[in-house]
């Protein structure tokens, strides 16, 4: 669908009114970022989009080119506007001797330091097509030097994804290229993007807005970068670990780490170049407030260690640096300006993870606690810190989960019924459709948007066909998105309220991030724990299995017990006893993992092998997870 297809409306008076209340006491005098952004330009992106391998284009580095210039429209908090004109700035930029980056070819900064031999790339993006693009780029204006290293800063698929775009497997094998990651990278990576994966896909459809046309009606980026590309995505597992703080040689550059395990990321780290008296704090300081807890799903983030080794980071070499650089936005110059920024995020998740707990103490539950927490003025005043990406909101809610759970205390809520009985039992006290739809009708004209949706979910949970319902819900989540300061918020409300409208679509789009080399990269003992979560339970009543497994070219086994609907796995019991073994291919375990080979197929390969008729009956109990499962309806 182009933007000419979709229906989507004006912003309301109520929304103008909001928006100029929540604008109110920024500090746009503040030009600062303007000016750093655009420093050490060497060349602009290419033009036109990056290719990938499906039906759209890889990303287009012009997706945000709308929002570079003028005022903001009445559809867009005029703070995300700024901070979208500012991601909208890309292509390769000098930082300072030696050290460049590609800015806005995917949602994520490559980073390119020129060591005395090569290059060591940092973060090759998510897609290979996007890096590779990145790289040619850098090389059109730079000596032609051959990658010697890539760092992966962190564990999430925008800071790996695209390496086999700069560097050949072969190389990396042959010892020529070293792969350097912190420690607990790989399965922190694999777990995160394999075991949940398919959810998480589907959801990072609404925080990224990979469904909506990106102007001002639509999305304007991410909050941390334009968008994220929908190329291949690779991983090559490092072939080196940072396991302890202090000083690593990298093709003559000392890189001085500090280990910043569970913060942004489950594993994450710093480091200080000082030869090049460049800092960076990895993705744990940027030019926006970030996530305890992505709206698209994961585990809880811990904010006061997030906030204790920006502390540390300052504390050992602020005073030195001379240049910040992030693995997202642009670089901050002068150690006055470091300082600033660090401190800024430092006291931010401080501030969250204290007050939430200060209220949750007096008995305050998430919801209240959301609506209570705001930072101090001048905090609140800082644009580095203003909720482009995360929100205080849902950070807090996130915050007190993690601290003591899902339930508040409230036994009322123990135990709710689901969402569809409970819309109808909604709908039916409230006098039924026509009723709530009425009221809601009244409650919209008086901008009232987040009691519309609140209330129409219902109806359109007990009736999804209800299409008067369905649009109404739709335009005050679409309301809701113009007022957001949140592009994740603004995202996903447009998202709700276009799939409201049309219903949930079935692209096919490279949704799924469990790419092939995330599943090569699966442990066997992991591969069948993700087996496990795919077995159905209730098939599974029953059905008992003992079953010695091995891989072929490996050697490696484990013993199978299917058991109470539950499939375990034990490699040291393997080979113990009188048990039925059956030697597989880890090819096969991998397509059977990714869900490119079912039962069938896996029968008609294993026909001549003995013993495998029970394998069959297990892999025919496993489901096949859809990219485009509903959100905002049953």
């Amino acid at each position: 669908m182009d933007g000419g297809e979709i229906e989507r409306k004006e912003a309301s008076e109520a929304t103008a009114r909001a928006i100029e209340e929540a604008s109110r006491g920024l500090a746009w005098d503040d030009r600062r970022d303007f000016e750093d952004a655009g420093r050490g330009l060497v060349a602009e992106p290419p033009e036109g989009p990056i290719d990938g391998e499906g039906i759209l284009p890889a990303f287009d580095p012009a997706r945000l080119a709308f929002a570079r210039e003028g005022e903001a429209p009445g559809t867009v908090h005029p703070s995300l506007w700024r901070q979208a004109g500012l991601i909208g700035r890309g292509g390769l930029f000098q930082v300072t001797d030696r050290l460049y980056q590609v800015r806005n070819m995917d949602l994520s900064n490559m980073t390119i330091v020129e060591g005395e031999s090569g290059l060591i790339v940092i973060d090759p993006l998510i897609s290979a097509e996007t890096a590779r693009a990145a790289l040619d780029l850098y090389l059109a204006h730079r000596p032609g030097r051959e990658v010697v290293a890539v760092v992966y800063s962190h564990s999430h698929v925008d800071h790996y994804g695209g390496v086999r775009g700069v560097v050949d497997q072969e190389d990396v094998d042959s010892g020529k290229v070293r792969i350097i990651a912190p420690e607990g990278f790989l399965e922190a990576a694999v777990s995160e993007n394999v075991m949940a994966g398919n959810a998480m896909s589907r959801r990072s459809m609404y925080q990224f807005g990979v469904l909506l046309v990106p102007d001002e009606k639509g999305t304007v980026g991410a909050g941390i970068g334009a968008g994220i590309s929908l190329g291949t995505i690779t991983l090559i597992p490092p072939t080196e670990e940072v396991s302890e703080d202090g000083p690593l040689e990298i093709d003559g550059v000392e890189f001085d780490f500090m280990l910043t395990p569970d913060t942004e990321a489950p594993a994450e780290m710093h480091w200080y170049l000082p030869q090049l008296k460049a800092l960076t704090a990895a993705e744990n300081c940027l030019h926006t407030l970030h996530n305890t807890y992505p709206i698209r799903g994961a585990q809880v983030r811990d904010p006061l260690a997030w906030s204790r080794y920006l502390n540390r980071t300052i504390d050992r070499w602020a005073a030195d640096a001379e240049v910040m650089f992030g693995m997202h936005h642009w670089p901050v110059w002068g150690s006055e300006r470091i300082l600033e920024m660090l401190m800024a995020s430092r006291d931010a998740y401080r501030y969250i993870n204290d007050e939430t707990l200060r209220l949750a103490n007096q008995g305050l539950t998430p919801a209240e606690i959301a609506e209570e927490v705001r930072f101090p003025p001048e905090l609140a005043r800082h644009w580095a810190v203003r909720e482009y990406y995360g929100t205080v909101s849902h950070n807090v809610k996130a915050t007190y989960t993690r601290y003591l759970g899902w339930f508040d205390g409230n036994p009322a809520r123990l135990e709710p019924l689901p969402p569809v009985p409970a819309a109808e039992r909604y709908v039916e006290y409230m006098g039924g459709a026509d009723q709530v739809i009425t009221r809601a009708r009244e409650a919209f004209d008086a901008g009232e948007y987040r009691w519309v949706v609140e209330v129409l979910n219902h109806v359109v949970f007990a009736d999804p066909g209800n299409r008067e319902a369905r649009l109404l819900a739709a335009d005050a989540m679409e309301q809701l998105g113009y007022q957001a300061e949140s592009a994740t918020w603004r995202n996903a409300y447009l998202t709700g309220a276009q799939e409201l409208r049309y219903g949930t679509p079935e692209i096919p789009l490279p949704a799924d991030s469990a790419s092939p080399d995330s599943i090569r990269a699966l442990s066997l003992s992991t591969l069948f724990d993700f087996l496990a979560i795919r077995l159905n339970g209730r098939e599974a009543e029953g059905k008992d299995l003992v079953l010695d497994l091995s891989v072929s070219e490996t050697g490696e086994g484990v013993r199978l017990e299917l058991s109470n609907g539950v499939l375990h796995q034990s490699p040291d019991a393997f080979g113990s006893g009188s048990v039925r073994n059956l030697e597989v291919s880890r090819d096969l375990l991998d397509r059977i993992a990714a869900g490119i080979t079912g039962a069938d197929e896996v029968a008609a390969e294993l026909s001549d092998v003995e013993g495998a008729a029970e394998f069959v009956a297990l892999i025919d109990l496993l489901d096949d997870f859809s990219p485009w499962f509903p959100i905002i309806e049953p």
